[in-house]
């Protein structure tokens, strides 16, 4: 792939979206590349987490390419769009744990794949910010929708219809991030909160990160009846019986399901 870098080592993917001249900007073949990346990792058992980056260390990612988008015509926007939310799709439902590792700009598509991720540990020198209204259009790689999930109507609408940019601490306040750290530390930080992750059972947490998701969209009654269903399930699973009986006698668990 020629703008989306994959390394895996140690059950943990990372990858980098790599375009520095552009300021990780997403034109319709990055898009391409990271909707095929996505595709791989979800089936890789070998892989249970997933950190997403930017190459360099001025931009996450900057937004869309404006470039290719100033010519594009309706159906070729519409187009684009969907393209996005395919890959950011696969990125958000994918079994893994996702942790976005916000180093510089998250604007416009970079804040918007950020909020595909489940975790977003930023860097000090983040900014984010949905600036799509002020060139004439609105946010269509799901801004839009998730924002409002992560910060409430009334802040997302806030952010969108004025453009404002915000930075790392007050993305943290707002629930945009889950932490802030020095920008020198950003990536150690994603590799501690992996190793924290991974030392959980990772098929239990693929399934409550799957149970999230879904009642997201759905009325409490039913989602806590799909929970029971779910909870029901894993205790036909080994970790169910390793983790609980490591418990009782008080060792570490030996959890292998994915």
């Amino acid at each position: 792939m020629k703008n989306v870098q994959l390394e895996v080592a140690d059950q943990i993917a990372t990858v980098t979206i790599d375009r520095p001249k552009a300021l990780n900007a997403l034109n319709t073949e990055t898009l391409s590349e990271l909707k095929e990346c996505f595709s791989e990792l979800e089936k890789q058992k070998d892989v249970r987490v997933v950190i997403l980056t930017g190459g360099g260390n001025k931009s996450f990612v900057a937004g869309a390419d404006i470039s290719e988008m100033v010519n594009a015509t309706p159906a070729e926007g519409r187009a684009m769009s969907l393209l996005a939310m395919e890959a950011f799709n696969k990125l958000e439902n994918m079994p893994q744990v996702t942790i976005a590792a916000v180093n510089g700009y998250a604007l416009g598509g970079g804040c918007e794949i950020a909020m595909s991720c489940d975790i977003r540990i930023v860097a000090e020198n983040a900014v984010f910010g949905q600036p799509e209204c002020g060139l004439g259009i609105i946010p269509g790689f799901g801004g839009t929708q998730r924002l409002a999930r992560l910060i409430g109507k009334g802040r997302a609408k806030e952010l969108i219809f004025t453009c404002d940019r915000i930075d790392a601490q007050e993305a943290y306040r707002m629930g945009l991030a889950n932490k802030v750290v020095p920008a020198d530390q950003l990536m150690r930080a994603c590799q501690e909160m992996a190793g924290r992750i991974l030392s959980k059972g990772s098929y239990a947490v693929s399934i409550a990160k799957s149970m999230i998701n879904a009642g997201m969209d759905m009325d409490l009654n039913n989602a806590l009846k799909m929970e029971a269903d779910a909870f029901g399930f894993t205790f036909s699973t080994h970790d169910k019986e390793e983790g609980m009986t490591a418990f009782l006698e008080k060792r570490p668990a030996n959890l292998t399901d994915f």
